[in-house]
C-alpha cells in the first residue's frame, strides 16, 4: 500500500490540470517538476495568465489518491502545487501531506493572502502589486485582498520562501522596496520577473528589469516555459 494511502486522503480538490514540465520561474527554474494546478482564486489579476483558474474557473473534483496516482506516474521528485490560489482549496492540507509522504519536494505557489496548514519545502509567494488590480466590478475586492502583510509575515517565517514579484513598469520598484523592507526580507529571497505572456514582451521588459536587478541585488527570473513553449496550457 502506498505511503500516502491513509484515511486522511478522502478529501477532494478541484483540479484544473496536472502536467509534467520544467519549472519556469523562481529559484528552481529548470527543475523537472509535476505541476498540480488547483482551480479557484480569491483575486482577479488584470494580467492573469491562467484565467481558467480564476476569472472563469474550470476543472474537476479529484480525490487525493487519484491526484497522487497521476502525480507519481511521471517519476518526478519535485511537485509544484499552484493555481489559482491553492491555499484556499478544500483538501489542500491532505494533498500536501500525501505529497510529503510520497517523498516529493513541495513548492506551493501562492499570492500570500491566506494561511493554510500545508506541508511545504518552498513557499513561492507572489505578492500582488497595484499593477494587478483590474478595472470593473472586481476591482474593489481585489484591491482589498491583494496585500496582506500579516499573512506574508507568517508565511515567510514558516519555511523556506521566495518573494516573486511580477514587474510591469520600473515604477513598481517603489512598492516592492517598501514591502521587502516591511517584511525584513533579505535580498536573496527577492525575485523579480517581467510581466508578459509572449516572448517579445518578456524580452523587452526583461532587458531593463535585469539592469534593476544588477543595481539592487535582487534576483532576476525569466519565464522559461513561455520562452520554450509559448503561452499555452500544460507546459
Amino acid at each position: 500500500m502506498p505511503a500516502w494511502s491513509t484515511r486522511q486522503c478522502v478529501e477532494a480538490v478541484k483540479i484544473a490540470e496536472i502536467f509534467y514540465s520544467v519549472q519556469g520561474e523562481g529559484s528552481l527554474v529548470g527543475v523537472p517538476s509535476v505541476f498540480i494546478r488547483t482551480s479557484g482564486c480569491n483575486l482577479r489579476c488584470s494580467w492573469c495568465d491562467t484565467p481558467y483558474t480564476s476569472w472563469h474557473p474550470e476543472g474537476e473534483m479529484m480525490e487525493v489518491p487519484a491526484i497522487m496516482t497521476v502525480a507519481q506516474s511521471f517519476g518526478a521528485r519535485h511537485a509544484v502545487v499552484t493555481g489559482g490560489e491553492p491555499m484556499i482549496a478544500p483538501g489542500i492540507r491532505e494533498l500536501t501531506q500525501a505529497l510529503r509522504a510520497a517523498g516529493f519536494h513541495i513548492t506551493i505557489e501562492t499570492a500570500g493572502t491566506v494561511l493554510a496548514d500545508v506541508a511545504c519545502d518552498l513557499m513561492s509567494i507572489s505578492p500582488k502589486l497595484a499593477n494587478s488590480t483590474p478595472e470593473g466590478p472586481f476591482a474593489q475586492q481585489h484591491e482589498r485582498l491583494r496585500l496582506q502583510v500579516d499573512v506574508l509575515s507568517q508565511l515567510t517565517s514558516r519555511c523556506s520562501y521566495q518573494l516573486k514579484f511580477v514587474v510591469r513598469d520600473p515604477d513598481d520598484m517603489s512598492e516592492i522596496n517598501q514591502l521587502v523592507q516591511a517584511l525584513g526580507a533579505g535580498k536573496e529571497h527577492v525575485i523579480l520577473m517581467p510581466e508578459g505572456i509572449d516572448r517579445d514582451t518578456l524580452r523587452e521588459r526583461g532587458l531593463w528589469l535585469a539592469e534593476i536587478c544588477k543595481q539592487t541585488g535582487f534576483r532576476f527570473s525569466p519565464r522559461l516555459h513561455v520562452d520554450l513553449y509559448g503561452n499555452r496550457r500544460g507546459v
